[in-house]
Protein backbone atom coordinates (compact mmCIF):
# COMPACT_ATOMS: atom_id res chain seq x y z
CA UNK A 1 0.00 0.00 0.00
CA UNK A 2 1.54 3.64 -1.01
CA UNK A 3 1.33 6.08 1.76
CA UNK A 4 1.51 9.74 1.31
CA UNK A 5 5.26 11.42 1.45
CA UNK A 6 7.06 14.31 3.40
CA UNK A 7 3.85 14.74 5.80
CA UNK A 8 5.37 14.72 8.66
CA UNK A 9 2.39 13.26 10.37
CA UNK A 10 2.88 10.56 13.92
CA UNK A 11 1.44 8.07 11.29
CA UNK A 12 1.02 7.57 7.62
CA UNK A 13 -1.56 7.98 5.62
CA UNK A 14 -2.19 5.16 3.20
CA UNK A 15 -3.81 6.46 -0.19
CA UNK A 16 -6.65 3.92 0.24
CA UNK A 17 -8.65 4.41 3.53
CA UNK A 18 -11.74 3.14 5.02
CA UNK A 19 -14.74 5.15 5.32
CA UNK A 20 -17.39 3.95 7.36
CA UNK A 21 -20.38 6.19 7.34
CA UNK A 22 -21.71 2.04 6.52
CA UNK A 23 -21.60 0.78 10.20
CA UNK A 24 -24.34 1.16 12.23
CA UNK A 25 -25.86 3.38 9.72
CA UNK A 26 -29.75 2.09 8.75
CA UNK A 27 -29.61 4.54 5.75
CA UNK A 28 -26.88 2.61 4.22
CA UNK A 29 -29.11 -0.81 4.59
CA UNK A 30 -26.81 -1.92 7.38
CA UNK A 31 -27.88 -1.91 10.98
CA UNK A 32 -26.67 -2.62 14.23
CA UNK A 33 -26.19 -6.76 13.40
CA UNK A 34 -22.96 -5.91 10.77
CA UNK A 35 -20.97 -5.52 13.93
CA UNK A 36 -19.15 -8.61 13.48
CA UNK A 37 -18.68 -8.34 9.61
CA UNK A 38 -17.50 -4.89 10.25
CA UNK A 39 -15.06 -6.07 12.30
CA UNK A 40 -13.62 -8.44 9.85
CA UNK A 41 -13.54 -5.88 7.04
CA UNK A 42 -11.30 -3.38 9.57
CA UNK A 43 -9.24 -6.52 10.38
CA UNK A 44 -8.46 -7.43 6.81
CA UNK A 45 -8.10 -3.60 5.89
CA UNK A 46 -5.13 -3.32 8.20
CA UNK A 47 -3.58 -6.36 7.00
CA UNK A 48 -3.52 -4.51 3.80
CA UNK A 49 -2.17 -2.10 4.92
CA UNK A 50 -4.72 0.42 5.31
CA UNK A 51 -4.09 3.02 7.94
CA UNK A 52 -6.52 5.80 7.64
CA UNK A 53 -9.92 5.12 9.39
CA UNK A 54 -12.77 7.62 8.86
CA UNK A 55 -16.10 8.07 10.90
CA UNK A 56 -18.23 10.56 12.46
CA UNK A 57 -20.42 10.83 15.07
CA UNK A 58 -23.34 11.90 12.93
CA UNK A 59 -22.61 8.29 11.83
CA UNK A 60 -25.07 5.79 12.96
CA UNK A 61 -25.57 8.72 15.67
CA UNK A 62 -22.12 7.12 17.37
CA UNK A 63 -22.67 3.44 16.63
CA UNK A 64 -19.97 3.79 14.01
CA UNK A 65 -17.63 4.98 16.15
CA UNK A 66 -18.17 2.68 18.92
CA UNK A 67 -18.16 -0.40 16.13
CA UNK A 68 -14.97 0.58 14.62
CA UNK A 69 -13.33 1.67 18.15
CA UNK A 70 -13.99 -1.78 18.90
CA UNK A 71 -13.13 -3.38 16.09
CA UNK A 72 -9.72 -1.33 16.09
CA UNK A 73 -8.85 -2.84 19.38
CA UNK A 74 -9.72 -6.05 18.25
CA UNK A 75 -7.70 -6.17 15.54
CA UNK A 76 -4.32 -4.83 17.43
CA UNK A 77 -5.11 -1.69 18.99
CA UNK A 78 -4.52 2.24 16.93
CA UNK A 79 -0.82 2.03 17.34
CA UNK A 80 0.68 3.42 13.83
CA UNK A 81 -2.65 3.98 12.68
CA UNK A 82 -4.87 7.51 11.59
CA UNK A 83 -8.11 7.57 13.68
CA UNK A 84 -10.04 10.02 12.04
CA UNK A 85 -13.80 11.20 12.85
CA UNK A 86 -15.64 14.44 12.84
CA UNK A 87 -17.96 16.81 15.06
CA UNK A 88 -21.42 17.36 13.84
CA UNK A 89 -21.65 21.57 13.82
CA UNK A 90 -24.30 22.61 15.52
CA UNK A 91 -23.00 25.11 17.90
CA UNK A 92 -19.04 24.35 17.58
CA UNK A 93 -18.38 26.93 19.78
CA UNK A 94 -14.59 26.41 21.72
CA UNK A 95 -16.62 24.35 25.06
CA UNK A 96 -18.53 22.36 22.61
CA UNK A 97 -15.68 21.43 20.25
CA UNK A 98 -13.87 19.89 23.62
CA UNK A 99 -16.85 18.24 24.98
CA UNK A 100 -17.70 16.56 21.40
CA UNK A 101 -14.26 15.21 21.06
CA UNK A 102 -14.04 14.05 24.52
CA UNK A 103 -17.76 12.42 23.84
CA UNK A 104 -16.30 10.86 20.79
CA UNK A 105 -12.95 9.41 21.81
CA UNK A 106 -14.65 7.32 24.48
CA UNK A 107 -16.66 6.02 22.23
CA UNK A 108 -13.69 4.85 19.87
CA UNK A 109 -12.11 4.07 23.44
CA UNK A 110 -8.95 6.01 22.45
CA UNK A 111 -6.81 8.49 24.22
CA UNK A 112 -5.71 10.73 21.11
CA UNK A 113 -7.41 10.96 18.20
CA UNK A 114 -5.60 11.18 15.14
CA UNK A 115 -7.64 13.22 13.14
CA UNK A 116 -10.73 15.58 14.33
CA UNK A 117 -12.16 17.03 11.59
CA UNK A 118 -15.16 19.76 10.88
CA UNK A 119 -18.14 18.03 9.91
CA UNK A 120 -19.67 20.90 7.78
CA UNK A 121 -18.84 24.58 7.94
CA UNK A 122 -21.44 26.84 9.83
CA UNK A 123 -23.02 29.98 8.28
CA UNK A 124 -23.41 31.40 11.75
CA UNK A 125 -20.65 30.27 14.15
CA UNK A 126 -17.32 31.74 13.40
CA UNK A 127 -14.26 29.11 12.63
CA UNK A 128 -11.97 31.39 15.04
CA UNK A 129 -14.07 29.66 18.45
CA UNK A 130 -14.09 26.36 16.61
CA UNK A 131 -10.50 26.63 16.32
CA UNK A 132 -9.41 27.66 19.47
CA UNK A 133 -11.31 24.74 20.61
CA UNK A 134 -9.49 22.49 18.46
CA UNK A 135 -6.06 24.23 19.54
CA UNK A 136 -6.94 23.43 23.60
CA UNK A 137 -7.22 20.19 22.52
CA UNK A 138 -4.35 19.50 21.04
CA UNK A 139 -2.32 21.26 23.19
CA UNK A 140 -3.75 18.42 26.09
CA UNK A 141 -3.19 16.03 23.52
CA UNK A 142 -6.38 14.92 22.97
CA UNK A 143 -6.02 15.44 19.38
CA UNK A 144 -3.30 15.19 17.10
CA UNK A 145 -4.52 16.59 13.82
CA UNK A 146 -6.86 18.96 12.82
CA UNK A 147 -9.45 19.07 9.85
CA UNK A 148 -12.22 20.06 8.06
CA UNK A 149 -14.71 18.83 5.58
CA UNK A 150 -17.03 20.53 3.01
CA UNK A 151 -14.92 23.85 3.06
CA UNK A 152 -14.01 26.06 0.14
CA UNK A 153 -10.71 26.74 -0.10
CA UNK A 154 -10.80 30.19 0.82
CA UNK A 155 -12.52 29.32 4.45
CA UNK A 156 -9.70 26.29 4.74
CA UNK A 157 -7.18 28.77 4.10
CA UNK A 158 -8.79 31.44 6.70
CA UNK A 159 -9.69 28.61 9.65
CA UNK A 160 -5.83 27.64 9.21
CA UNK A 161 -4.90 31.36 9.66
CA UNK A 162 -7.46 31.36 13.10
CA UNK A 163 -5.85 28.00 14.11
CA UNK A 164 -2.58 29.52 14.14
CA UNK A 165 -1.13 26.27 12.19
CA UNK A 166 -1.26 23.71 9.75
CA UNK A 167 -4.80 22.69 9.66
CA UNK A 168 -3.96 19.31 7.90
CA UNK A 169 -6.69 18.24 5.60
CA UNK A 170 -9.81 19.29 3.50
CA UNK A 171 -12.46 15.77 3.36
CA UNK A 172 -14.53 16.67 0.50
CA UNK A 173 -16.11 14.88 -2.24
CA UNK A 174 -14.14 14.13 -5.11
CA UNK A 175 -14.45 11.48 -7.70
CA UNK A 176 -14.35 11.24 -11.83
CA UNK A 177 -18.08 12.43 -11.77
CA UNK A 178 -16.98 15.09 -8.67
CA UNK A 179 -13.95 16.70 -10.30
CA UNK A 180 -14.10 20.27 -8.69
CA UNK A 181 -11.38 20.13 -6.16
CA UNK A 182 -9.14 19.86 -9.28
CA UNK A 183 -9.11 23.21 -10.12
CA UNK A 184 -7.29 24.97 -7.27
CA UNK A 185 -7.71 22.73 -4.59
CA UNK A 186 -5.69 19.92 -5.14
CA UNK A 187 -2.71 22.05 -6.86
CA UNK A 188 -2.86 23.75 -3.53
CA UNK A 189 -2.45 21.09 -0.99
CA UNK A 190 0.23 19.39 -3.20
CA UNK A 191 2.42 22.94 -3.27
CA UNK A 192 1.59 23.10 0.65
CA UNK A 193 1.69 19.53 1.74
CA UNK A 194 -1.63 19.59 2.95
CA UNK A 195 -3.96 16.79 2.14
CA UNK A 196 -7.49 16.24 0.19
CA UNK A 197 -9.48 13.86 1.68
CA UNK A 198 -12.06 12.52 -0.87
CA UNK A 199 -15.14 10.80 0.16
CA UNK A 200 -17.74 9.01 -2.18
CA UNK A 201 -14.65 8.51 -4.60
CA UNK A 202 -16.97 5.93 -6.37
CA UNK A 203 -19.81 8.42 -6.88
CA UNK A 204 -21.61 6.54 -4.16
CA UNK A 205 -21.40 3.22 -6.78
CA UNK A 206 -21.89 4.95 -9.96
CA UNK A 207 -17.99 4.52 -11.00
CA UNK A 208 -18.60 0.35 -10.25
CA UNK A 209 -20.55 -0.33 -13.55
CA UNK A 210 -22.86 -1.84 -11.67
CA UNK A 211 -26.22 -0.03 -12.38
CA UNK A 212 -27.75 0.87 -15.56
CA UNK A 213 -30.97 1.74 -16.68
CA UNK A 214 -32.84 -1.71 -15.74
CA UNK A 215 -30.57 -2.07 -12.60
CA UNK A 216 -31.08 1.01 -10.55
CA UNK A 217 -29.95 0.89 -6.35
CA UNK A 218 -32.93 0.79 -4.20
CA UNK A 219 -30.71 1.75 -1.32
CA UNK A 220 -31.99 4.51 0.64
CA UNK A 221 -29.24 7.29 -0.36
CA UNK A 222 -28.59 6.01 -3.84
CA UNK A 223 -32.23 6.32 -4.73
CA UNK A 224 -32.08 9.79 -3.88
CA UNK A 225 -29.16 10.46 -5.72
CA UNK A 226 -29.70 12.19 -9.68
CA UNK A 227 -26.49 10.57 -10.74
CA UNK A 228 -28.91 6.88 -11.02
CA UNK A 229 -31.53 8.44 -12.91
CA UNK A 230 -32.03 6.23 -16.01
CA UNK A 231 -31.39 9.16 -17.76
CA UNK A 232 -27.76 9.81 -16.53
CA UNK A 233 -27.27 6.14 -16.09
CA UNK A 234 -27.39 5.67 -20.03
CA UNK A 235 -25.28 9.06 -20.26
CA UNK A 236 -22.57 7.39 -18.46
CA UNK A 237 -22.12 4.30 -20.36
CA UNK A 238 -18.87 6.25 -22.36
CA UNK A 239 -17.17 6.70 -19.20
CA UNK A 240 -17.83 3.41 -17.93
CA UNK A 241 -17.02 1.53 -21.02
CA UNK A 242 -13.44 3.56 -20.27
CA UNK A 243 -13.24 2.46 -17.18
CA UNK A 244 -13.51 -1.19 -18.22
CA UNK A 245 -11.04 -0.69 -21.26
CA UNK A 246 -7.96 0.85 -19.16
CA UNK A 247 -9.37 -1.92 -16.49
CA UNK A 248 -8.75 -4.63 -18.97
CA UNK A 249 -4.84 -3.55 -19.44
CA UNK A 250 -4.74 -3.66 -15.63
CA UNK A 251 -6.70 -6.88 -15.02
CA UNK A 252 -8.69 -4.02 -13.00
CA UNK A 253 -12.36 -3.65 -12.30
CA UNK A 254 -13.95 -0.43 -13.37
CA UNK A 255 -14.22 0.77 -8.88
CA UNK A 256 -10.50 0.26 -8.90
CA UNK A 257 -9.46 2.06 -11.59
CA UNK A 258 -11.47 4.94 -10.68
CA UNK A 259 -9.90 4.71 -7.32
CA UNK A 260 -6.71 4.28 -8.69
CA UNK A 261 -7.67 7.67 -11.04
CA UNK A 262 -8.22 9.52 -7.55
CA UNK A 263 -5.95 8.89 -5.95
CA UNK A 264 -3.32 9.51 -8.83
CA UNK A 265 -3.25 13.05 -8.13
CA UNK A 266 -0.17 13.78 -5.23
CA UNK A 267 -1.71 14.40 -1.19
CA UNK A 268 -5.21 12.72 -1.89
CA UNK A 269 -6.71 9.49 0.20
CA UNK A 270 -9.50 8.24 -1.17
CA UNK A 271 -11.63 6.73 1.67
CA UNK A 272 -14.34 4.15 0.01
CA UNK A 273 -16.82 2.35 2.24
CA UNK A 274 -17.13 -1.61 2.57
CA UNK A 275 -19.60 -3.82 2.98
CA UNK A 276 -17.69 -6.71 2.67
CA UNK A 277 -14.05 -8.21 3.26
CA UNK A 278 -14.15 -8.46 -0.81
CA UNK A 279 -14.75 -5.28 -1.45
CA UNK A 280 -11.98 -4.23 0.96
CA UNK A 281 -9.81 -6.25 -0.66
CA UNK A 282 -10.46 -4.83 -3.72
CA UNK A 283 -10.46 -1.29 -2.92
CA UNK A 284 -7.08 -1.67 -1.30
CA UNK A 285 -5.48 -3.36 -4.31
CA UNK A 286 -6.52 -0.33 -6.54
CA UNK A 287 -4.14 1.80 -4.21
CA UNK A 288 -1.16 -0.25 -5.80
CA UNK A 289 -2.24 0.54 -9.70
CA UNK A 290 -0.24 2.70 -11.41
CA UNK A 291 -2.12 4.86 -14.53
CA UNK A 292 -0.03 6.61 -17.07
CA UNK A 293 -0.41 9.55 -18.09
CA UNK A 294 -2.42 8.90 -20.67
CA UNK A 295 -4.47 6.71 -19.11
CA UNK A 296 -5.51 9.54 -16.44
CA UNK A 297 -5.84 12.23 -19.52
CA UNK A 298 -8.07 9.49 -21.31
CA UNK A 299 -10.36 8.92 -17.93
CA UNK A 300 -10.73 12.73 -17.40
CA UNK A 301 -11.77 13.27 -20.73
CA UNK A 302 -14.61 10.61 -20.19
CA UNK A 303 -15.76 12.10 -17.18
CA UNK A 304 -15.38 15.57 -18.59
CA UNK A 305 -17.91 14.28 -21.26
CA UNK A 306 -20.14 12.68 -18.91
CA UNK A 307 -22.69 15.33 -18.36
CA UNK A 308 -25.46 14.51 -15.71
CA UNK A 309 -29.11 16.02 -15.28
CA UNK A 310 -28.74 17.34 -11.73
CA UNK A 311 -29.93 20.28 -9.70
CA UNK A 312 -33.53 21.45 -9.93
CA UNK A 313 -33.98 20.24 -13.41
CA UNK A 314 -33.75 16.49 -11.46
CA UNK A 315 -35.83 17.23 -9.18
CA UNK A 316 -39.07 15.77 -10.97
CA UNK A 317 -37.41 13.06 -12.47
CA UNK A 318 -36.14 11.78 -9.08
CA UNK A 319 -40.20 12.29 -7.96
CA UNK A 320 -41.34 10.11 -11.09
CA UNK A 321 -38.47 7.47 -10.82
CA UNK A 322 -39.71 7.10 -7.23
CA UNK A 323 -43.02 6.50 -8.08
CA UNK A 324 -42.05 3.89 -10.58
CA UNK A 325 -39.90 1.90 -8.26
Amino acid sequence: MRHLEDLGTASPYSVIGLGTWQFGSREWGYGDDFEAEAGRIVARARELGITVFDTAEIYGFGRSERILGKALKESGGTDGLVVATKIFPVLPTAAVVQQRAIASAQRLGVRTIDLYQVHQPNPLVSDGTTMRGMQALRDVGLIREVGVSNYSLKRWKSAEVKLGSRLLSNQVQFSMVSRAPMAEMLPWAQRTGHVVIAYSPLGQGLLSGRYDADHRPTNGVRSANAMFLPENLDAAKPMLDTLRDIGSAHDASPSQIALAWTVSFPNVVAIPGASSVAQVESNAAAGDIRLTDDEVAALTAAAEAFQPITGVPAIPKLVAARRRS
